[in-house]
């Protein structure tokens, strides 16, 4: 059995725009996803509320993305890696703009890449998703001024990051969309068309021997 780790933030912990809860197991894309594929893939879940690609947040501690990859790999052995961060980049504390995000993101796919055992034979394949855009709603949501804008230019350099360091990608933002009035998470149906479009891709990128 092929293990596939899915290493993203709230959108892939399952944080719902309407409700003050977190998804359900039978919800979220993670494990509808290990539903699709049930005997045949392990999906690993690894979602952070406000987890970033590199930057350290001011305000909460344990949310950069680098230093907790590391460990997880060592942890899971994975042979393929989901990464699917940046849209906490977005928030105006870092004051970084969309090509420095799709760096931060690269510098993950590299640290995948470069990750070696000797209980493998290879480091894990990668698959690179460039996080959904997000809305600025109300004229704005504080500490988000401009997100939305830096969103829309996400996968055009992520999909650059993904060709020179010759690993898998996919725009979220071409199969999902965050909630019309939050304008950050998703709701149900988003998280269901996620799951969809990756148990037909997954098998494609990581085949079964």
């Amino acid at each position: 059995m092929k293990t596939i780790l899915c290493f993203g933030d709230s959108n892939t912990w399952g944080y719902s725009p309407s409700e003050m809860r977190r998804y359900g197991v039978s919800e979220r894309w993670t494990m509808l996803l290990q539903s699709h594929l049930a005997g045949k893939y392990r999906i690993i879940e690894e979602g952070l509320n406000s987890r970033t690609t590199v930057f350290e947040d001011p305000f909460e501690a344990g949310k950069n993305g680098l230093d907790y990859l590391l460990p997880c790999l060592g942890s899971h052995h994975p042979d393929l890696v989901v990464i699917m961060l940046g849209t906490n980049d977005l928030k105006s504390r870092y004051n970084v703009t969309a090509s420095d995000i799709s760096k931060g993101a690269a510098r993950l796919v590299e640290v995948v890449k470069n990750f070696k055992n000797n209980y493998m034979t290879k480091p894990p394949a990668v698959l690179l998703i460039s996080p959904a855009h997000v809305y600025e709603l109300d004229n704005g949501k504080e500490g988000w001024d401009g997100a939305q804008a830096k969103s829309e230019q996400l996968a055009k350099y992520y999909a650059l990051r993904a060709e020179e360091l010759g690993c898998h990608f996919l725009d979220a933002a071409a199969v999902v969309k965050p909630c019309d009035k939050e304008g950050i998470h998703w709701h149900l149906e988003e998280h269901q068309k996620l799951a969809s479009k990756l148990s037909e891709l997954l098998p494609i990128l990581l085949p079964l021997d």
